[in-house]
């Protein structure tokens, strides 16, 4: 399967149309339908469920988009690189990171690299531990933040200093806020919010003990700012990263406040 074919795929994926997509790529519709058409053969699978107004993608073609983007990212990343490769360094570092305190250090560093190496720019991706390591893995980042626990073995990695924080997220109106600290047995019968990160469920099943398998766990999430929504609105309590509070909108969600573990 040729690059070019895959940048026409995804291109008739985002106009919707052939007739859009073709006038986007300067060839004509026929060629572009008989390219897919192609594709569509080569790989013995149906891409376009084809209706009467716009294009929509089959199962088949919703997988193929999402490995046709993780592909094409890695290709122009890569060529990027080889174009950059003189005496001059240059290029784009890819950062992965999380909403976590430790965010506050990467703005000394970043402007200390580029003073020394002004041609290099940067691309930040925000995203579970979890999620950066697999992008880490397929060569998509080259530097992650990531929060603990994390398997280390295949990294070379430092541990930033600053220690992060559990709290629990609550409305301001909630019994809960009225305590300088929280314990397991406090959040019996509350609605919470916790991480889907299976190793961190894993260390909070800890410090919760035996009243684990007693609460009530109403959401999982991945990110603590949709968990911050949530919690606005009195539906449950969270568990975050003490870190990820700053990254908050504090004029939109003055409630989102946090009471110690």
């Amino acid at each position: 399967m040729e690059l070019r074919i895959l940048r026409y795929f995804l291109t008739v994926v985002q106009e919707g149309s052939m007739t859009k997509a073709a006038e986007k790529l300067h060839i004509t519709q026929p060629t572009l339908s008989r390219q897919i058409a192609q594709m569509e053969e080569e790989l013995g699978v149906k891409l376009f469920a084809r209706g009467a107004r716009k294009l929509a993608l089959t199962s088949e073609g919703l997988l193929l988009r999402r490995r046709a983007e993780e592909i094409l990212e890695l290709v122009d990343k890569t060529e990027t690189e080889l174009v950059a490769q003189d005496a001059m360094v240059a290029g784009v570092v890819s950062v992965g990171c999380g909403d976590l305190a430790a965010v506050q250090q990467l703005p000394a560093l970043f402007r200390a690299f580029h003073a020394q190496y002004p041609a290099v720019t940067f691309d930040l991706y925000t995203a579970t531990a979890d999620h950066i390591q697999d992008r880490m893995d397929r060569g998509l980042t080259d530097l992650g933040l990531l929060l603990e626990p994390v398997n280390m073995e295949k990294y070379d990695y430092l541990r930033f200093p600053q220690p992060e924080q559990w709290v629990v997220a609550m409305h301001p109106e909630s019994p809960l806020a009225q305590l300088t600290r929280v314990t397991p047995g406090d959040l019996l019968g509350t609605p919470l919010i916790l991480p889907n990160r299976a190793m961190v469920q894993s260390e909070l099943a800890s410090w919760f003990g035996e009243t684990f398998d007693r609460q009530d766990i109403l959401f999982t999430a991945n990110l603590p700012s949709t968990s911050s929504v949530l919690v606005h609105q009195k539906l449950a309590c969270a568990l975050i990263i003490r870190g990820s509070v700053s990254f908050w909108d504090q004029p939109a969600s003055p409630s989102a406040l946090c009471s110690r573990l």
